[in-house]
């Protein structure tokens, strides 16, 4: 699966830091919220379309201005 959106909060520590990425295989869609970087929690829920994704990734955001996109 390829990366189609990711944002993170800015917090480089590894226990504050947290991620929310889109992620589609073409056909397929899922989102995953990270928190605390590589090796921390994460939660992947699938999505039937692109649409619904990026409406759960805007939830799971939750309209933090602070958030940051990271480039793809």
């Amino acid at each position: 699966m390829r990366v189609e959106r990711h944002w993170w909060n800015g917090d480089r520590g590894v226990r504050a830091r947290r991620d929310v990425y889109i992620r589609t295989d073409g056909h397929r869609w899922e989102v995953e919220a990270l928190m605390g970087g590589i090796g921390g929690r994460s939660k992947v829920q699938q999505c039937p379309g692109e649409s619904s994704a990026r409406i759960l990734a805007d939830a799971w955001l939750g309209g933090r201005p602070e958030w940051r996109e990271m480039a793809t």
